[in-house]
């Protein structure tokens, strides 16, 4: 597919190919719904508390007297049926938190924007690079775009300082370099901005790991290989002895 390549004024100077099955030859939904569970668990604090009945100020007294008023059966005031009593399964911190296997997260993440890529939601810039801090040029990049007003998450290729200070007052606008990206930050927002730089860092990273894999396949293959030629040599010898 090509994608058209824009300038920071919103016009068209180019194009890019890309295949998006290029950097993930499968979309498994479950993966990347996982995923972003865990990324979403792992953001919540957990830092709530309620008071159990034995914590709440008053007496245990019994109210009054089991039988004989008419009313129904009363023991503390600190029940939790009652008002200024515990809760009855009150709240205690905890950790939501939780992990996946690295190699499934950074499968998913090539997913993620293999899906986006599919769906022609990425929008690519030529550079993104300012002088200075100017909050009103990224404005005006993202509005030449088309984008404004939308969640955003714009991709560099590096961490750029006065990138993120340009857009880090912009509702909705998230700033990340390519190597910090993940399932979570690249299916959130509606649209995504990325440079033609931080683009290729993703495909030759996507490449560097295929290679990999491939090699420690290969390794493995050609180990199990030379275990059996081994043995397959000393029943040799042992049939001649």
């Amino acid at each position: 597919m090509n994608l058209t390549v824009y300038n920071s004024a919103g016009e068209q100077v180019g194009k890019y190919d890309i295949d998006p099955s290029e950097l993930s030859p499968k979309i498994n939904k479950q993966l990347l719904h996982d995923a972003v569970v865990m990324y979403q668990a792992n953001l919540r604090q957990g830092t709530f508390r309620t008071k159990s009945r034995g914590e709440v100020a008053g007496t245990t007294k019994k109210m009054y007297r089991q039988k004989g008023t008419g009313n129904a059966r009363a023991g503390s005031k600190r029940s939790g049926v009652r008002r200024g009593g515990g809760h009855i399964f009150a709240k205690r911190p905890r950790d939501f938190g939780w992990r996946m296997p690295r190699k499934a997260l950074q499968s998913a993440t090539r997913m993620a924007l293999a899906a986006r890529l599919a769906d022609e939601e990425v929008m690519l810039v030529e550079s993104l690079d300012f002088e200075a801090p100017k909050t009103s040029a990224m404005a005006a990049t993202l509005k030449s775009l088309g984008v404004a007003g939308k969640t955003v998450l714009v991709s560099s290729d590096t961490h750029n300082g006065n990138l993120w200070k340009s857009a880090r007052n912009i509702e909705g606008v998230t700033v990340s370099p390519v190597a910090e990206l993940n399932a979570l930050l690249i299916l959130q927002p509606r649209a995504i901005v990325m440079t033609t730089a931080a683009i290729d860092a993703f495909r030759e990273e996507t490449k560097r790991v295929r290679e990999g894999s491939r090699t420690k396949a290969a390794r493995k293959q050609g180990g199990r290989a030379a275990v059996r030629s081994r043995g397959a040599i000393q029943s040799q010898e042992e049939g001649g002895a």
